[in-house]
């Protein structure tokens, strides 16, 4: 009998907690509703919106010039504090959205809704209907109204059991926010030239030189939305929509977004001068972007591949190995070698943005970057590996102010300290201004150091307004490397730009000016011309640039301060004693492409054989001390090679929002040293390759 008793007590007191349960919820409260009962509370709140909304609302002259007849989906949110804010539109046109948005913006502020007595969240879902209809015509069903609560007690389980589904059904179609993004736009030239044009405009305040751009800076003059749009073909099925049109994952929130895709490089070919029958690359990889809030991204890819290239390649690989015996694979990093005259090389890279300001963007990440206009850079390439960086790019005015730090390595075997790789620190500023609406200019300035006495990576470079040269000289003699530079960009007009680098590694004026050619006189240029839309063709363009870099540039007596990373050349990747002259076309339809190369080049390697051990001064890793000569020192000497190189590509964009792409690709490379050594070997080489890519960075072969 007891038993009975307790099982109706319970009973009784489950049914009261759940009758109790029920009413401590009360919703927001819009203004002049004050003094409604609790029960009334959503009937007048919803009056006083479709009030609100019929007496703001401007239906745009488009939708009254089609005679539309239809409705627009809100979702919108009452967060804790009272504010209104709008998580999704569906509308059929833009205008519909944005005329919406600005109702929503035009709100008062209400009383925010609770549970249990304390502040939570409220969302609902509202149709309005277009042609507008007087509020009193429109009834909203209370069923229909989507409540999300998130409670601030943990006391029952109730309490947070729809957590879950409120986070799933929070998400709505993806709308292609990484093109309004702080997200870096992945660095290709061919990509780039399709928005070249239009960020080269007479009159635009923008600034091209310092790459990776990213995408707002380049949505304010070019529609990314509009060029993937145009080109979308294929059905409407989730497959075809993956393949030709979309990312592999798209997801969307109310305050986040992530995009996920495969990345692959699989290419096959031949070459004609080498040992083995074929080349090829076997990267598989995985792209991973996003954005939390308006203020922060995130991007990361990583890639596991294995390759086997051309001859010359291959041997530039073994060439520039670590002190381990390790092949670098140019541009890539540290490899094992794989199978006959194959590399097996992993590679990942990724960084975190951050815009706390309009004028201000903080990345922090491991990649590479870039500085110039052209196809070459004499500041800052991105022909080396991947390296650890910290950028702070500022904006306002006329001024974009660019910082950048690095962590870099050296892996020869002279600065190996128990197979541990020597790390060195290099800090950038690059000062671009725009003087006119025709005329840029830029300032650039670099310092190296090591961790000489323990100082790891110097305080004195952190600051992003100081001049670098005055702080390595402050620090010792042989504390650190500056260098200096300059570029320069005229805009001729809409369809021709003229541009230019300076590089100074070394200031001596009485040496430059006492026409003895010393080996002081280090330094190179840069010039250049971009002709858009050439000769009337659309997405025609032509470039012509020639670059020339005098002995014993980027290098440095004490070794380990040399202009480098991995073995490889932080700015061109011809280190220096050299000139060439590059010709490129690039021309887009749609989605076919087609890009030629033609590189006209002098080089002067060392001999390095018995008689003959002087520093001709291209090898940028070998000490001024060991130079041939201190005067008479000319661009091309030492063991002088002419080189020419033609690349040939074409194919067509399989998916624009991904840049995975079908191509071909023929390299004719012919390089007549006056003597055949290890770093110039007499070869002749046709190097042809067929694949699939996802072309989202560089990789250079010319060197």
């Amino acid at each position: 009998m007891k038993n009975y008793f307790l099982l109706v007590f319970l009973c009784s007191l489950s049914f009261v907690m759940a009758q109790e349960t029920s009413n401590f919820e009360k919703s927001p409260i819009f203004p002049e509703c004050e003094s409604q009962p609790i029960e009334a509370l959503k009937a007048c709140f919803n009056s006083k919106l479709n009030a609100h909304i019929f007496n703001t609302f401007k239906v745009p002259q488009i939708v009254n010039d089609d005679s539309y007849n239809g409705e627009v989906k809100v979702l919108f949110e009452v967060d804790k504090d009272g504010e209104i804010s709008v998580l999704y539109v569906d509308a059929v046109y833009d205008e519909l959205k944005e005329e919406t948005k600005r109702v929503f913006e035009d709100l008062p502020k209400i009383t925010p809704g609770t549970y249990n007595g304390k502040p939570t969240f409220f969302q609902y879902s509202l149709g309005i209907k277009i042609p507008l209809v007087n509020p009193a015509e429109i009834q909203i069903k209370e069923d229909d109204t989507t409540i999300v609560d998130i409670k601030t007690t943990t006391d029952l389980n109730d309490d947070v059991s729809n957590e879950y589904d409120a986070v799933k059904d929070s998400i709505v179609p993806y709308q292609k926010l990484e093109y309004s993004s702080q997200l870096n736009i992945p660095f290709t030239h061919n990509y780039y030239a399709r928005f070249d044009q239009q960020m080269n405009g007479l009159g635009t305040n923008s600034h091209t030189a310092a790459k990776p751009y990213m995408y707002d800076e380049v949505s304010a003059y070019y529609d990314f939305k509009a060029e993937k749009e145009a080109l979308i073909k294929g059905s409407d099925a989730w497959w075809s929509r993956k393949l030709w049109n979309e990312h592999l994952v798209e997801v969307q929130g109310k305050d986040y977004w992530f995009t996920a895709d495969p990345v692959f490089d699989l290419q096959v070919g031949t070459d004609t001068e080498a040992d083995f029958s074929t080349t090829y690359n076997n990267t598989r990889g995985i792209f991973i972007q996003g954005g939390l809030g308006k203020k922060f991204n995130f991007s990361a890819s990583v890639y596991e591949s294995q390759g086997r290239f051309a001859q010359y390649f291959n041997e530039y690989a073994f060439r520039i190995r670590a002190e381990g015996g390790e092949p670098i694979v140019p541009g890539r990093g540290l490899a094992k070698t794989f199978k006959d005259n194959g590399f097996d090389y992993p590679v990942a890279e990724g960084y975190l943005s951050y815009t706390p300001a309009k004028f201000i963007n903080i990345q922090f990440g491991h990649g590479k970057n870039f500085i110039g206009d052209g196809y070459r850079s004499l500041l800052q390439s991105d022909a080396t590996s991947p390296y650890p960086f910290l950028k702070l790019n500022t904006k306002f005015w006329k001024i974009k102010y660019t910082n950048t730090w690095m962590w870099l390595r050296d892996v020869r075997r002279d600065v190996t300290e128990d197979g541990a790789f020597l790390t060195k620190y290099m800090a950038n500023h690059y000062l671009s201004w725009n003087v006119s609406k025709r005329l840029n200019i830029g300032l650039f300035e670099s310092v190296l150091w090591t961790n000489d006495n323990d100082r790891g990576f110097d305080v004195n470079y952190l600051n992003p307004v100081i001049f670098y040269r005055a702080i390595e000289f402050s620090t010792g003699q042989d504390a650190g490397n500056a260098i200096l530079g300059a570029s320069a960009k005229y805009k001729w007009n809409n369809k021709v730009n003229l541009y230019g680098q300076f590089i100074l590694d070394e200031f001596s004026l009485n040496d430059i000016t006492g026409g003895e050619k010393s080996w002081k006189n280090k330094y190179g240029y840069q010039l250049g011309v971009k002709y858009f839309d050439a000769f009337k063709v659309d997405n025609l363009l032509l470039q012509l640039e020639y670059n020339r870099v005098r002995p014993y540039t980027y290098s440095h007596n004490t070794i380990v301060l040399n202009y480098a990373h991995n073995n490889q050349p932080m700015a061109h990747l011809w280190g220096a004693n050299f000139s060439e002259a590059i010709v490129i076309g690039r021309y887009t339809y749609k989605r076919w492409f087609a890009d030629a190369k033609f590189i006209f080049g002098k080089r002067g390697f060392d001999f390095n054989d018995g008689d003959d051990l002087a520093n001709y001064g291209s090898n940028i890793y070998r000490s001024e001390v060991d130079r041939n000569a201190n005067t008479g020192i000319t661009v091309g000497q030492g063991n002088s090679t002419n080189v020419f190189q033609a690349d040939l590509a074409g194919g067509y964009i399989i998916n624009p929002v991904t840049n995975l792409r079908l191509f071909s690709n023929v390299t004719f490379r012919n390089y007549n040293p006056q003597a055949n050594t290890a770093a110039a070997l007499d070869a002749n080489t046709v190097w042809f390759t067929l694949g699939v890519r996802t072309d989202i960075f560089n990789w250079y072969n010319d060197f």
